[in-house]
């Protein structure tokens, strides 16, 4: 096929990756560990560890699940907690007991967890003690055998280790009474660890990684099964976009703000920043904007993840402008649309673009980023990344020539193996072609650069023609006195469909009059709001992606 896309790539970015360099994720993981032993790995709380320190937890946790707990190559275990330094000695230990790790959001409700114990079959589980009230209503009605429970300060420092979980217990009331009958310490798993034979399972490409569940946001949850060949050729794939530009192995340092439980932060920040022999400044409630200035503060930082509503928010906090950006040289956002007014203010505030990826869990998750020398927003998602096949097809499955709009399809070795046990939904998202369909619509110009317009299921359909709540929300978040925007479409008697937006507001003197003179400028009719309304804040994934189905039910 022609790969237009090739002719834009930045000079030293090779066409093709040899995924074959490293059998496993615990390959990579483990040559970090002895290449950059002595330099700092990940920091929280203040309290930084080694690689080689890390090395040796993840060993004496991996010892303990095959020794002690009795599990086996290929079972699964759960990992439930937000960004502390727990979570990268649970995931690796994990892995390299063989088992497959289930990233699971801490902030699940009883149903939500329930269904991805369930699903996934996971047989163990470490859970911060904080959330452990859910595991205890529904850990009857699953399969798990094994639960380790953690508190927030358990790899700090005493005495910082025993206020922290004072406060997190006693001050915040954030641990509500549980029930977990048999269940181990992590402190204590870790320390009889220590003392039993070390254990490194032997693993190839095909073994299963991760189970990484979709955010359901339009039904069940269905877990993306990654295994090891797809996670090392994401890493290999994303390691050779960026260190053609300044990036130096054993000297960054990445502000790890998304919970590292989703599959974004997972792998650029967590697993391909390992490679480089980076720290990680791992952010635990970056919802604490104030906290997370505060933090940002303490490090000369080089690189930056995050998703478009996590830098409005930044950008919109007090203090922000005054953090030191004299070291930052990568700053990529992902997980939804980034927003021009965002990716324009961005710059001019760190003097940094703010260059777009994109990807899906089913891709491991890159697919295609823009070029890292990129100086200005250019409402891409970039380029196919090596060994990546890119095409916008129709929806009788042909390939659309360069400028027409279709569906986006990707192909590559970090295609997910399938769908955990559920081959029908595996034979819908990926064709005999081994083309997984993403439901985005896209389309690509004659540069190889592909351009989202929206998702399928998102599209608005107004007397005929389609319009795509992301240049809809593009066009409002111009306004200087709108936080954030969501678009969606409302049944109309005459029209079909006619455009809704929800606005929170910065500036209260904003009023819908404003908003639809503004679309009236910037907008041909059909695409226009009909109706408009305020709210205080606008629902969100726990990464911040905006619900826009949870938009239509206000």
């Amino acid at each position: 096929m022609d790969k237009p896309w090739l002719n834009s790539y930045q000079e030293g970015v090779p066409a093709e990756i040899d995924i074959n360099v490293h059998p496993s994720v615990v390959d990579i993981f483990t040559k970090a560990c002895e290449d950059y032993a002595a330099l700092p790995s990940f920091t929280n709380f203040g309290k930084t560890i080694s690689y080689r320190e890390l090395d040796n937890y993840t060993n004496h946790f991996a010892s303990w699940l095959i020794h002690e707990a009795g599990l086996k190559k290929g079972d699964r275990i759960a990992i439930m907690m937000p960004n502390l330094l727990q979570y990268p000695v649970a995931v690796f230990g994990a892995l390299r007991a063989g088992l497959v790790v289930v990233n699971t959001n801490p902030l699940y409700t009883d149903r939500e967890l329930e269904h991805q114990l369930k699903d996934s079959g996971a047989k163990a589980i470490v859970v911060v003690e904080a959330f452990a009230s859910t595991l205890s209503d529904v850990v009857n009605d699953t399969d798990v055998e094994v639960v380790i429970t953690t508190r927030f300060g358990d790899m700090l420092s005493f005495p910082k280790s025993m206020l922290l979980n004072f406060v997190i217990r006693h001050v915040k009331k954030m641990v509500k009474p549980y029930n977990l009958p048999g269940s181990f310490s992590f402190k204590d798993v870790l320390t009889k660890g220590a003392s039993l034979p070390a254990v490194t399972a032997e693993l190839n490409h095909d073994d299963l990684a991760f189970l990484q569940y979709t955010g359901g946001t339009t039904g069940v949850a269905k877990g993306a099964m990654l295994t090891h060949g797809n996670m090392v050729a994401n890493i290999t794939q994303a390691y050779h976009w960026i260190v053609v530009d300044d990036l130096e192995e054993g000297k960054e340092i990445i502000i790890t703000a998304l919970p590292l439980y989703h599959i974004f932060a997972l792998t650029a920040n967590c697993l391909t920043f390992m490679k480089l022999g980076a720290l990680n400044v791992l952010i635990t409630n970056p919802r604490d904007m104030p906290g997370f200035v505060k933090e940002l503060k303490k490090f000369r930082f080089t690189s930056f993840t995050g998703v478009n509503t996590l830098f409005n928010a930044l950008m919109n906090t007090d203090g922000f402008k005054d953090v030191d950006f004299s070291g930052l040289k990568m700053t990529l956002g992902g997980g939804m649309a980034v927003q021009k007014a965002v990716a324009e203010r961005w710059k001019e505030i760190t003097g940094v673009p703010l260059v777009e990826a994109y990807g899906l869990t089913e891709t491991s998750p890159a697919a295609c980023i823009n070029p890292m020398n990129l100086q200005e927003y250019n409402e891409s998602i970039g380029l196919p990344i090596p060994s990546t096949d890119a095409s916008v097809r129709s929806e009788d499955n042909v390939a659309l020539p360069v400028g027409e709009t279709g569906e986006l399809c990707i192909r590559g070795p970090q295609v997910m193996l399938g769908y955990w046990q559920r081959p029908d939904a595996t034979a819908e998202a990926i064709d005999s072609e081994g083309w997984l369909h993403t439901g985005d619509v896209a389309v690509m110009d004659e540069n190889g650069y592909f351009k989202i317009v929206d998702r399928l299921k998102d599209m608005i359909l107004v007397s005929g023609f389609n319009v795509y709540p992301n240049e809809i929300e593009s066009v409002i978040a111009m306004m200087p006195e709108v936080l954030e925007v969501g678009a969606i479409g409302i049944p109309d008697e005459h029209s079909g469909e006619v455009v809704k937006v929800v606005i929170a507001k910065k500036d209260d003197s904003l009023t819908e009059e404003a908003v639809k003179a503004h679309c009236k400028e910037n907008l041909t009719g059909y695409k226009r709001p009909k109706v408009v309304q305020f709210v205080d804040e606008l629902p969100k994934t726990n990464v911040g992606k905006i619900l826009r189905r949870e938009l239509r039910d206000l």
